[in-house]
C-alpha cells in the first residue's frame, strides 16, 4: 500500500492510494486518486527488471512502469494517449536513510 501527495505550500493540491495484490499469476495495481474513480491496471509475468501495469481502457494514464535502476533507484513513469498524442510522465526516486532509521 502506497501514499502520494501532492502539495503547493501548506496545501494538499491532489493525492492517490495505491495497492499493489496478486490475483492468480497477474499483479495488480489499483490507484485511487483523488476527485477520480478508482482504477485497476494489471500486468502479466513475468516480472522482471521492468514491471508494466497496463489497462487500456483507462484515460489517462494506460500504463504505469516501474523499472529498477541500481540496488537503491527506481524510474516510475505513467504514460498513455491524452488529447490524440503520447504522453510520459517519469518520477525518479532512489532509497534515502530515514532519520529515525538505524539499520542503515
Amino acid at each position: 500500500m502506497g501514499l502520494g501527495r501532492t502539495t503547493r505550500g501548506d496545501t494538499l493540491v491532489e493525492y492517490e492510494f495505491v495497492r499493489i495484490y496478486e490475483d492468480g499469476d497477474t499483479l495488480v495495481y489499483a490507484a485511487a486518486p483523488s476527485g477520480q474513480p478508482p482504477a485497476e491496471f494489471r500486468a502479466a509475468p513475468p516480472h522482471g527488471a521492468e514491471l508494466v501495469f497496463e489497462n487500456l481502457a483507462h484515460d489517462f494514464p494506460q500504463r504505469v512502469r516501474y523499472r529498477r535502476a541500481g540496488p537503491d533507484s527506481l524510474i516510475a513513469s505513467i504514460e498513455g494517449v491524452r488529447g490524440g498524442q503520447l504522453r510520459t510522465v517519469t518520477f525518479a526516486y532512489r532509497r534515502v536513510t530515514c532519520a529515525t532509521d538505524t539499520t542503515r
